[in-house]
């Protein structure tokens, strides 16, 4: 797959800040779900695709590559994106206006980046000084220059083989609990730090210092069984 070391980009229909404007390489894709094409639009990004029912856009957009959505359907305009970019051999996603809006929203982006590691696939969803991934057996390393808050959830059921390594509250192949937050309020120490799950899944949240775009090329998970 020629893509799958390019970034997808998809752009819903929530805010999006002048700071997590995309700034797409050659070879990358970007998508706008509904109202995102009016946020990239503002920032001078033209999409490859738009798709959507366009419920919260208001008008279908003069494009030359436009899906029109219907509105009683069971995949979210975010959910028909993830999937052509999947379908175009994208491997690699930035899901950006998808935080901060609707909450039921903002949790079904959460769970597509759980979807996205069981189609072999990355996905770091960004907002508001805030940036979440989801880990599926495998491992994430995090540089030195990362500070602040980082939180690791259970996402469903147990995460078996959890350790975290040079942060403030360690553990050591820990099972963790879809039912109880004890990951919730780590923090950075200054060093390079890693989160290794060898059986399950989990999401991280951390907060984002406008620096996303700087160490997204560091970020991206290693799967696989942990220590491979």
């Amino acid at each position: 797959m020629a893509n799958r070391d390019r970034i997808c980009y998809v752009v819903g229909a929530m805010s999006l800040s002048l700071a997590l404007r995309p700034f797409p390489a050659p070879g990358d894709y970007v998508i706008a779900a509904d109202r995102g094409y009016d946020s990239l639009m503002a920032y001078g990004v033209t999409p490859d695709l738009v798709v959507g029912d366009f419920d919260s856009l208001g008008y279908a957009p003069k494009h030359p590559n436009v899906t029109r959505l219907p509105a009683e359907k069971d995949d979210t305009d975010m959910v028909y994106a993830l999937r052509k970019g999947l379908e175009l051999g994208y491997r690699r996603f930035v899901l950006l206006g998808g935080v901060g809006g609707r909450l039921e929203h903002t949790l079904g982006n959460l769970q597509l980046l759980d979807w996205l590691t069981t189609q072999g696939a990355a996905g770091f969803l960004a907002g508001e000084k805030t940036v979440a991934t989801a880990l599926r057996n495998g491992s994430i390393t995090f540089p030195a220059s990362m500070s602040g808050y980082l939180s690791v959830f259970c996402n469903s059921g147990t995460a078996e083989g959890v350790t975290l390594s040079n942060l403030k509250y360690p553990l050591d192949r820990y099972t963790m609990s879809g039912s109880f937050p004890l990951g919730v309020s780590n923090e950075f120490l200054g060093v390079q730090a890693k989160v290794t799950v060898e059986r399950g899944s989990l999401i991280l949240v951390w907060e984002d210092r406008g620096d996303f775009y700087t160490l997204l090329p560091q970020l991206w998970p290693q799967s696989g069984p942990a220590g491979a």
